[in-house]
């Protein structure tokens, strides 16, 4: 198993085929500039000892060279050992809601965009537990299943969008349903649900199923995105404003967060509901709550002792490129009798 610390190094590679298609252009023009000054038979009397193919050897060592060099700076790490560890923490999973009017702007950059800020915020300050994402709007999907890998947590919350679901609407019934599947182990004391939205369009089944969830042992955490007074839901095409969604009148939509759906559906399931405008106070909030919950001790596998390799891989750029300049373009007389670098001439 490895992992590549500096991938962006990678597009270096690029400037190989360039340096390759420059060194035969300057040999060409060099050849074709001779020729029209001197003859072949004066330069080989001017230059007895020059051996051509040393120069293509010696830019074949730069070119080696180059890419070693570029390798270590690429860094690959490698996973010597994979090993099972065991945690203690709890199981989370974020329920975030998708839909059309998590677009709005009352709160910047958008409903949608804070909310994938402030579930970030949250990751970063996590240790031990285990998380998994779902997106839902007017259905719920799993984004994420339950991992203690928060890389990849926030490589997914990245992806979401509001166009994920063709369908429109709220669907919380189908999100906690849902939610439910990723708490599988009979024995955990804590199911832990933070549900990120903006309370509006709820199904009118969103504080049945709330109830359900409290029955199995759900606990459900809302944070609410938006302003009370709310604001209208953009339609843009490429960035660029066009319009604003407007209803079957023709007057312009404006969303407002509903505050009290998201507490009534937390209190529901032996949660609480804090506002999710303001991340310093979620962060502190989420901490002090994981810090009050029984832990539950788990076993994670993963790979242990990342090492840099980049070390060989510079000092064998090192060397060719001493060897590089150790070999000179004229005939190498120790060399001459193995004929190495076609030095014998025919006779």
């Amino acid at each position: 198993m490895y992992i590549l610390d500096e991938p962006s190094f990678t597009y270096l590679f690029f400037i190989i085929p360039f340096l390759l298609v420059l060194f035969l252009w300057i040999i060409k023009w060099k050849s074709n500039t001779q020729k029209r000054f001197i003859s072949s038979k004066m330069i080989e009397s001017l230059s007895p000892n020059r051996s051509r193919l040393k120069i293509f050897f010696k830019f074949l060592l730069l070119i080696l060279s180059l890419s070693f060099l570029i390798i270590g700076l690429i860094n690959p790490k490698m996973g010597t050992e994979l090993e099972t560890v065991k945690r203690e923490g709890v199981d989370i999973v974020f329920a975030i809601d998708v839909s059309k009017s998590m677009l709005a702007e009352d709160i910047a950059p958008n409903r949608i965009e804070k909310a994938k800020r402030l579930v970030s915020a949250i990751i970063n300050n996590l240790v031990g537990d285990r998380i998994g994402i779902i997106a839902y709007a007017n259905q719920a999907i799993p984004q994420l299943p339950i991992t203690t890998d928060y890389n990849a947590g926030k490589m997914f919350l990245q992806s979401l969008n509001t166009d994920m679901l063709s369908s429109q609407g709220t669907a919380l019934n189908s999100a906690l349903d849902l939610s439910a599947t990723y708490f599988n182990d009979e024995d955990q004391t804590n199911r832990v649900v933070f549900l990120i939205s903006d309370g509006e369009d709820h199904s009118d089944e969103a504080e049945s199923a709330s109830i359900r969830a409290g029955t199995t042992g759900i606990k459900i955490f809302s944070f609410g995105i938006g302003t009370e007074e709310g604001g209208p839901i953009p339609i843009k095409r490429n960035g660029v404003l066009e319009s604003y969604k407007k209803d079957e009148n023709g007057e312009v939509v404006i969303t407002k967060r509903n505050s009290e759906i998201l507490k009534l559906i937390a209190k529901n399931a032996n949660g609480l509901y804090i506002d999710g405008n303001n991340t310093k106070e979620v962060v502190a909030f989420v901490t002090e709550i994981l810090k009050n919950l029984e832990k539950k001790e788990f076993e994670a596998k993963k790979f242990v002792s990342y090492k840099d390799q980049f070390q060989p891989f510079l000092f064998i750029s090192f060397v060719l490129l001493l060897i590089e300049l150790f070999i000179f373009e004229k005939e190498t007389i120790w060399l001459k009798k193995l004929n190495l670098f076609n030095e014998k001439k025919s006779k």
